[in-house]
C-alpha cells in the first residue's frame, strides 16, 4: 500500500535552515529600556519559526523553537539558569502550534493572519502565566538568594513606586503583557510584509514535499522511526554541549 513520508529530506533540510536562522536571530537580542525593564529582552526570531511554521507544519515548527533555544545555549550558554530558556520553548509552542494547525486548515492570507492573531493572544497569556508561576518566583530564589531587592531594583528605573506587594500588577500587566503583544505583532506584521513574496515558494515546497515516488507503510514507519531518533540524537549532542558550556563558563 502506498504511503507519504512526513520527513522528507526537504523538510528536513528546511527545519535546519529555518531552526539556523532562528537561532542566530534569537542570539541578536536587545532591551527597550525606555518602554520596558532591561531584562525583558526583544528578539526577531519568531519571524523565521513562524515562516517555517507556514511552510513545514506546527510540528515542525515546535522542532525549530527547540533546535534554535539549543543552539543559543551551545553559543553563548544561559544566565537564567535555563529557567528562562525553558520559559521560552514554551511559549514558543504556544505561538506555532495554534498558528500552524489554523494555517494547515486555510491556507490563505486571511487564514494566516487569522492564524497569527490566535498565536499572538495564547502565546503573550502563557508568558503572563509563566513568569507569575515560574520565572519570577525562579529567579528571585535562583539568582537573588531570596531577595526581592535587586530585581525591585531593575523594575524602579521605570516604576520609581515599585515595591514587592505592586510588583505583579506592574510588571505582569504593564510589562510582560504588551512586551508580548509587541514581540508577537512585530513579528507577525514582518511575516505577512514578506507574506506575498513567498507564499509562491511556500507552495512550491509543499509540492516538493511529497514524493515523487510511492512508499510502502513500512517505508514510511521505517523513515520515520530513523528521522525522530536522528532528531533526539542530534538535540541531545546539544544539549550535552550546551551543558558544558554552561559549566565551563560558570
Amino acid at each position: 500500500m502506498a504511503a507519504k513520508s512526513y520527513f522528507s529530506a526537504t523538510r528536513i533540510a528546511m527545519i535546519a535552515l529555518f531552526s539556523a536562522l532562528a537561532g542566530v536571530l534569537y542570539i541578536l537580542n536587545f532591551s527597550i529600556p525606555f518602554a520596558f525593564p532591561g531584562f525583558l529582552e526583544f528578539r526577531f526570531s519568531d519571524v523565521p519559526v513562524l515562516i517555517g511554521t507556514f511552510a513545514l507544519g506546527p510540528v515542525a515548527g515546535c522542532i525549530i523553537v527547540v533546535f534554535m533555544v539549543l543552539l543559543k545555549l551551545v553559543i553563548v550558554s544561559t544566565s537564567t539558569y535555563f529557567v528562562g530558556d525553558l520559559a521560552d520553548i514554551l511559549v514558543g509552542f504556544a505561538l506555532v502550534i495554534p498558528a500552524g494547525l489554523i494555517y494547515n486548515k486555510n491556507r490563505t492570507f486571511k487564514g494566516a493572519l487569522f492564524a497569527m492573531g490566535a498565536g499572538t493572544l495564547v502565546s503573550t497569556a502563557l508568558a503572563v502565566l509563566l513568569n507569575r508561576i515560574l520565572l519570577v518566583p525562579a529567579y528571585v530564589e535562583l539568582m537573588f538568594g531570596g531577595s526581592w531587592e535587586p530585581i525591585l531594583g531593575m523594575m524602579t528605573p521605570l516604576f520609581p513606586n515599585c515595591t514587592q506587594e505592586n510588583f505583579y500588577t506592574l510588571y505582569l500587566w504593564v510589562s510582560v503583557l504588551p512586551f508580548n503583544l509587541l514581540r508577537c505583532i512585530v513579528a507577525s506584521l514582518l511575516t505577512l510584509l514578506v507574506y506575498k513574496h513567498i507564499s509562491r515558494a511556500i507552495n512550491r515546497l509543499n509540492e516538493r514535499l511529497v514524493p515523487k515516488y510511492e512508499l510502502t507503510e513500512a517505508d514510511v514507519k521505517k523513515r520515520r522511526i530513523v528521522t525522530v531518533l536522528a532528531f533526539i540524537a542530534v538535540a541531545l549532542v546539544l544539549v550535552g554541549l550546551a551543558l558544558l558550556h554552561y559549566f565551563l563558563t560558570d
